[in-house]
């Protein structure tokens, strides 16, 4: 292992406190690391734990005291489109919270994990109230005809909370709540661009189908139908009518749908056909994520809003929840690979000294490939990947010996599975 690599894994061990931080002066002892860096399912659930903790504590502890604004210094791209900057607190939580729900979803309990949850759902309810109270230092910007972006945001609430509603939805005040509807039902004032967004407005309108409230059935059909009309084949989803070789199939599109499918199956508005192929197709998109980590755990950088990170895995780590993983990939492999990604990429620089997340990757010096719309707020969409953690640590995801996944199958020289197109 080169000392470059040495120095990492230190930074990584040192922010989790499970380590020192290695210096040019100090000398490595390697069996120490690779023993800090064995795979089980209770360390990786701890990193995981922990490492969602930091990433999620400048936000939730500042905006559940209506301080968001005030203790969050935020940067933007270098060439920062000028739209209002405001947008910014409204990504922060609102993309935030989508990683945390399935978490905070699980029972309390006595142990350093459940404490760490306890308060994260207790600030997550607290940040929901700020957000849509006008009298808050923290109520967040809704927007107008004139900025879009908030419907990007609001999209990302309202999934949080058709995904932990129990947990994040049922606990708000009679008044919150009625503040939240309205400001859903404001948004239908933005007409979402001819791309993905359209299922910014689906979703929208499906949380509030899901609480029986009033919706705009065109916007949830329209969602559904365009983006249905833009399968390519393969498992790939075009954003729009052209193609884009991106990620974003992982940052939205994929789980998006499903999501909107199933609350609209439910109350007998889609059919359950729509819904079951959404989900073969799917799986088979996150069978391509299994195979993009490498045997080192990095995996391949294109197209645009690289900046979100490992939230790019969505897909991925929602059917490891789900308990719905394509055929042949194991719990057992997805663990270790996601884990392996994690420490690639939030090394110590990759947060500021403010402890938030960088425009970047890895690191501190990729402010470079922040897009025009970027800016620290967005950066929190990495969230996305920690799906999982709403399994419960008895589950084989966390409990399973870990197995290798594809790619250091294939570059071990160990029997590996073929791999063909399907067409669905």
């Amino acid at each position: 292992m080169k000392r470059r690599n040495f120095i990492q894994l230190s930074s990584i061990l040192s922010f989790v406190g499970l380590a020192p931080a290695i210096t040019s002066a100090t000398v490595v002892d390697t069996k120490a690391i690779d023993e800090a860096f064995e795979t089980t399912g209770e360390k990786d659930r701890m990193y995981w734990v922990k490492l969602l903790d930091k990433i999620a504590s400048p936000i939730l502890s500042s905006m559940s005291k209506g301080e968001l604004r005030k203790n969050m210094p935020m940067d933007y791209s270098p060439t920062w489109d000028n739209r209002n900057k405001e947008v910014a607190y409204m990504e922060a939580i609102g993309r935030l919270i989508v990683g945390i729900a399935p978490f905070v979803s699980l029972p309390d309990d006595d142990t350093e994990e459940g404490r760490i949850r306890k308060k994260m759902r207790n600030q997550i309810h607290a940040s929901l109230a700020h957000a849509v109270d006008p009298e808050s230092p923290d109520y967040l910007y809704w927007g107008s005809l004139k900025v879009a972006q908030p419907l990007v945001d609001a999209a990302f609430l309202a999934q949080a909370l058709l995904l932990a509603p129990a947990a994040l939805w049922e606990p708000l005040s009679k008044q919150t709540k009625e503040r939240f509807i309205t400001e859903f039902t404001k948004l239908r004032a933005i007409k979402p661009s001819n791309n993905n967004w359209v299922l910014f407005a689906a979703i929208v309108e499906t949380f509030l189908l899901s609480i029986d409230a009033p919706v705009d059935a065109a916007r949830i059909d329209a969602g559904i139908d365009k983006i249905q009309g833009w399968y390519v084949g393969d498992g790939w989803y075009s954003d729009g009518v052209k193609f884009h070789f991106d990620h974003y199939n992982g940052f939205v599109i994929q789980p998006m749908l499903v999501t909107v499918l199933r609350v609209n199956v439910s109350k007998g508005r889609r059919t359950q056909a729509e819904l079951d192929i959404a989900i073969k197709r799917m799986q088979r998109y996150a069978s391509f994520q299994e195979r993009f980590i490498s045997p080192e755990g990095t995996f391949p950088i294109f197209g645009r809003s690289s900046t979100y990170r490992v939230g790019a895995f969505w897909p991925l780590a929602t059917l490891a929840l789900e308990e719905n993983l394509p055929t042949g990939v194991l719990h057992s492999q997805v663990r270790p690979a996601l884990t392996a990604v994690f420490k690639r990429v939030f090394v110590k620089d990759t947060f500021n000294a403010n402890g938030l997340l960088t425009l970047g990757f890895v690191g501190a010096n990729q402010s470079n490939i922040a897009d025009s719309y970027s800016n620290t707020g967005s950066m929190y969409l990495a969230s996305f990947a920690f799906m999982p953690l709403g399994l419960p640590a008895s589950h084989e995801f966390w409990t399973a010996a870990p197995t290798n996944w594809t790619q250091k199958k294939a570059w071990n020289g160990e029997v590996f599975p073929k791999d063909y197109a399907v067409d669905y």
